[in-house]
């Protein structure tokens, strides 16, 4: 089982920055897309921003020049450098990462989601 664990949120004024990072952990498990989705109560769970195994990236329009998602491979880590807050990005930050878990009867897509960290933009 792969486990993905979240850090970094918190209340920030607007304009403010925040550093959202997400570790996985597990075993048997290797990582190819990872990334971030927002939610707010009541909405439909938004994109914000992805990462691919070569690192290509993918950001909503709205956090475009704004945020800046990154990895480290080698600690199956996965960040998201948040500048410029604005108080419409107050949301609940999950993390998930896309990968293949091999137990011995070959490799098995999965996806996993961490639980999410809170952030709180105040105008």
């Amino acid at each position: 089982q792969v486990q993905l664990v979240e850090s970094g949120g918190g209340l920030v004024q607007a304009g403010g920055s925040l550093l959202l990072s997400c570790v996985a952990s597990g075993s048997h498990f290797s990582v190819n897309e990872m990334g971030w989705y927002r939610q707010i109560p009541g909405k439909q769970r938004e994109l914000v921003a992805r990462i691919s195994s070569g690192t290509t990236t993918n950001y909503a329009d709205t956090v475009k020049g704004r945020f800046t998602i990154s990895r480290d491979s080698a600690k199956n880590t996965v960040y998201l450098q948040m500048t410029g807050l604005k108080p419409e990005d107050t949301a609940n930050y999950l993390c998930y990462i896309d990968g293949k878990l091999d137990l011995g009867l070959g490799p098995s897509g999965f996806r996993s989601w961490g639980q999410g960290t809170q952030v709180t933009v105040s105008s």
